[in-house]
């Protein structure tokens, strides 16, 4: 029997249609939820969101069998998805996008955060995120001397530079004392950081891009920019109390965009500020052999939810409509002040 049939028989039970489609939705959802496997992927995709292949390989398991689980969750709502050129991702579906479930489906999530996963399940995440990340890797370390010209093909820096940079001059800091760059590729933006602070620290987990930003910065003259070797779990930041973070078209080339954002969140100061630049979701797939994006790019309200999950508020956003047909998104997230 379909839900709709279903709906159907206890309306006709009850005399109350809009009742029976409650009672339908809610036994759907509880249906959904019926199940250990599907529980466990919901806890796989809590913050994070993985193609059918990658959560096949995560739990082991084939395809079809894989599928019939994905769409009894898109059926109850539990999941959403998007195209990634060819392929479609998971990821869990927002509280509030069913607001007569969304009591019960808080309560599922809630639950399901709690429990641990399978240590088999736990080790290939890990080792998943590190292909991801060795992956971006490699892309710079052999693409380096064209770093410009492959970025160009999508945004050229000089298209965004300026709008960012006056952003940043506007933002409502309360000190300018230390900014934080996450990425700085060749360190072309860091000539507009050092000015402004007192201390500037640029983070880069490819070696060979720091190289040249060091470069860059000996080249202008710049002696209050200091140069770290990898990535924001990076023991420097532990200590870190930044007043501005930037992360200029970094977020689609990083296993985990949204795990970025909580790092750099956490290494906030109070009344600091994330600055981020990045694309607009789009569906030119040939994006990533070209310029080693994992992502293609970023629907905002995706922004917007990651940022507040690692507790900053949304304060402004631009948006660059680019001739080539992308579209960038400057996006500025405050800390509050307490």
């Amino acid at each position: 029997m379909t839900s709709t049939s279903t709906a159907a028989a206890v309306a006709g039970a009850t005399g109350d249609p809009a009742g029976a489609q409650q009672l339908t939705a809610v036994a759907g959802l509880c249906k959904a939820s019926a199940d250990p496997l599907r529980l466990q992927v919901l806890r796989v995709l809590r913050n994070d969101s993985f193609g059918v292949s990658e959560l096949c390989y995560l739990f082991d398991i084939r395809q079809p069998a894989l599928s019939h689980h994905l769409k009894v969750l898109a059926n109850a709502g539990l999941v959403a998805t998007r195209r990634e050129g060819n392929s479609i991702f998971y990821r869990r579906s927002e509280l509030g996008q069913r607001p007569s479930l969304e009591t019960l489906q808080h309560s599922l999530f809630e639950t399901v955060d709690r429990m641990p996963l399978p240590k088999a399940v736990e080790l290939r995440l890990t080792a998943l995120f590190r292909k991801r990340e060795e992956n971006s890797r490699n892309f710079f370390r052999d693409n380096a001397g064209k770093f410009r010209e492959q970025q160009d093909l999508i945004a050229s820096y000089s298209q965004y530079a300026q709008t960012v940079a006056q952003v940043l001059r506007d933002a409502p800091l309360q000190s300018r004392e230390t900014a934080l760059e996450v990425g700085p590729g060749d360190g072309a933006f860091l000539l507009e950081l050092a000015p402004h602070f007192r201390r500037v620290i640029a983070l880069d987990n490819a070696n060979v891009m720091l190289e040249q930003a060091r470069q860059r910065a000996a080249g202008a003259g710049l002696d209050n920019i200091e140069f770290i070797h990898g990535d924001t779990t990076h023991p420097a930041l532990a200590a870190l109390r930044a007043d501005c973070v930037v992360i200029n078209m970094v977020l689609h080339h990083t296993p985990r965009p949204e795990a970025i954002l909580r790092d750099v969140a956490a290494a906030l100061a109070p009344g600091g500020v994330v600055l981020v630049t990045d694309l607009c979701r789009h569906y030119q797939g040939w994006a990533r052999e070209n310029c080693g994006d994992l992502w293609l790019g970023f629907d905002p309200d995706d922004l917007a939810r990651w940022a507040a999950d690692a507790g900053l508020d949304d304060i402004a956003s631009l948006y660059l409509a680019q001739r080539n047909g992308f579209q960038i998104q400057v996006r500025l997230f405050g800390h509050p002040d307490s």
